[in-house]
């Protein structure tokens, strides 16, 4: 890495004292300053002719691992609990300023930089791991992290280029499209987007979904980056190619202006995108939050506890419409994993079950898991119960979690990790959205993590889901925040595909949210909660469901070629620099 641009015209000759061969050029690495003989000269090779240091160089050669360190660290902050979600933008832009300063920052340090900050983001967001084990709290944070690496590299490539803030931010969607994805189908945790659920630039996801709010959230950090370069250098990358003519301070003047009023105008343009209003009917709903009998990994321990404590919920409810106290629900939902016991195989189970859904006297969404038919697999299930016939259509969760409800090289891990003895059955994927009849209404269900994932929600809209129903269990986590930004996320979700979304937790946080991405009813951790609201259906659908992937993919393609062309450049640049001192 260097610490100063090469000099070739030094004002003194180094060598001039000691008698060697004038060096062909010299250059600081790391405060120390290098010769580099010219061909020929006796002893040709690289002279250490003076080393550079003091606390101020120090500093200069430190501040940006700790500027990418104090940006993850900010960006962990935009999400819940904290949830500020101004410090997304801000995070952004140290990240970008550290990467940026010097320009001519190579690739690698761009990397290392980028993985820098992501394992100081992800080990802060993803720390409600670690109930499950510090292991797995670390190991899939700094996964997660390995993912900053190129996008950091990328950063760099693309400083050089005209509309350097631009690409950057399309590095950003590339990055995320990726993580989401791979391996195993990926894990979208962390994403820009998910921190700003109710922030003046939510209303971007309805235009292009989730990548296009990632977008307008790093481009806002990227023009801060470049207000904050056109002013520290005269070399940085605020103007682009040829970003040397800076040293005029007017132009630094215009490129700063123009940098701030595009900030000014990605945030105020945000509140003015218009939603689509839900023009369904009118049907009122209860969610049913049971509880469960003790918190951690064992929850299930206990043989119907968990029905037991959902059951008698569902009965309080009967009793409370009865008496008057609530209104009629026309449906009701269910958590994942409300039965802890396979209704199918379980008779007791499903006369419980039935009884408590005859009680309320409407249709019914339990969640369950149920054994495949050759009793080898589970299937984790949202079932559409009639208080007439009992156990009807459901949905089959698609995305699985690997290594917690599915064990990848299962017969070689288990050898080694005794804690995936926990899992004794494999957890196998449905197929097709989860778009169901539930009364007077069709439901696209999701199943816990599910709606982080971008298109299984929308497959379950753009297939009829008037209602986006998520079905999760939480009580894994504890008492952590993990139940919290979960719930920002399908904040995020409803006004993404303007529908109201219904959360049912066994332990919390449950929620009933508006179109508009406003919490109408919310219960709290580990208690018996019963949530009733009336809501208003929608069948209208954003642009953002029907463009689909195109936004990400055109992003995506857009931040990978300037990358391609940062990097052919640096190339080049630096092949015409060798031939110009050879």
């Amino acid at each position: 890495m260097e610490a100063s641009a090469r000099r070739t015209t030094p004002e003194k000759d180094p060598a001039a004292d000691t008698g060697s061969p004038a060096p062909r050029s010299v250059r600081v690495l790391y405060g120390v300053a290098v010769a580099r003989d010219a061909p020929g000269d006796a002893g040709t090779g690289s002279r250490v002719l003076a080393r550079s240091g003091g606390p101020r160089q120090a500093v200069r050669r430190a501040w940006p691992a700790g500027a990418a360190v104090a940006g993850g660290l900010l960006l962990s902050l935009a999400f819940p609990p904290v949830g500020w979600w101004p410090l997304a933008p801000a995070a952004v832009a140290l990240i970008t300023v550290a990467i940026w300063q010097p320009a001519r920052r190579p690739l690698r340090a761009g990397a290392l930089l980028g993985l820098l900050a992501g394992a100081a983001f992800f080990i802060v967001l993803l720390f409600w791991l670690h109930v499950i084990g510090p292991d797995a709290w670390l190991v899939l944070a700094l996964v997660e992290a390995l993912y900053f690496a190129p996008l950091g590299a990328g950063i760099a490539a693309v400083a050089r280029l005209r509309l350097a803030p631009l690409w950057a931010a399309c590095l950003w969607v590339a990055d995320e499209a990726v993580r989401s994805r791979i391996p195993l189908g990926g894990f979208p945790w962390g994403r820009l987007a998910f921190s700003q659920s109710a922030s003046p630039l939510t209303r971007y996801a309805a235009v292009g979904g989730a990548p296009l709010l990632t977008f307008m959230v790093a481009l806002a950090g990227g023009l801060i980056a470049t207000i904050v370069s056109s002013r520290a250098s005269t070399s940085g990358p605020a103007g682009g190619r040829g970003s040397a003519v800076l040293a005029a301070p007017a132009r630094r003047r215009v490129v700063a202006l123009a940098a701030a009023i595009g900030v000014v105008a990605i945030v105020a343009a945000g509140p003015a995108i218009p939603l689509a209003r839900a023009g369904g009917r009118s049907v009122t709903v209860a969610v049913v939050q049971g509880n469960v009998p003790r918190l951690g990994l064992d929850f299930l321990g206990q043989r119907l506890a968990v029905l037991d404590d959902h059951v008698n919920a569902m009965h309080k409810l009967a009793a409370q419409v009865k008496l008057g106290r609530l209104p009629h629900p026309d449906l009701v939902i269910l958590p994942e994993n409300s039965s802890d016991v396979d209704p199918y195989q379980n008779p007791d189970a499903y006369a419980l079950i039935n009884s408590a859904v005859r009680a309320v006297g409407v249709p019914t969404l339990v969640g369950a898991l149920s054994f495949t038919r050759d009793g080898k697999h589970v299937e984790n299930r949202g079932i559409v119960w009639s208080p007439q016939t009992g156990a009807g259509a459901y949905y089959i969760k698609q995305h699985p979690v690997p290594f917690g409800e599915y064990i990848p090289m299962r017969s070689v891990l288990t050898k080694f990790i005794k804690r995936f003895q926990l899992v004794p059955y494999d957890q196998v994927a449905g197929h097709g959205p989860g778009v169901l009849r539930l009364g007077p209404v069709t439901i696209g269900d999701v199943i816990c993590f599910e709606v982080a994932y971008d298109g299984i929600v929308r497959d379950a809209v753009t297939h009829g889901g008037r209602v986006i129903v998520v079905q999760t269990n939480n009580a894994d986590y504890g008492r952590t925040d993990e139940p919290a930004q979960q719930l920002a996320i399908s904040r995020l979700r409803a006004v993404e595909d303007a529908r109201p979304v219904l959360i049912a937790a066994t332990s919390g946080v449950s929620a009933i949210i508006t179109p508009g991405g406003r919490v109408l009813a919310q219960s709290r951790q580990f208690t018996q909660a019963i949530l009733v609201r009336q809501i208003r259906t929608s069948s209208a659908l954003t642009l953002a469901d029907r463009l689909g992937e195109l936004p990400e993919w055109i992003l995506t393609a857009a931040g990978t070629c300037a990358a391609a062309l940062g990097i052919l450049g640096s190339v080049t640049r630096d092949k015409t620099r060798q031939r110009q001192e050879a």
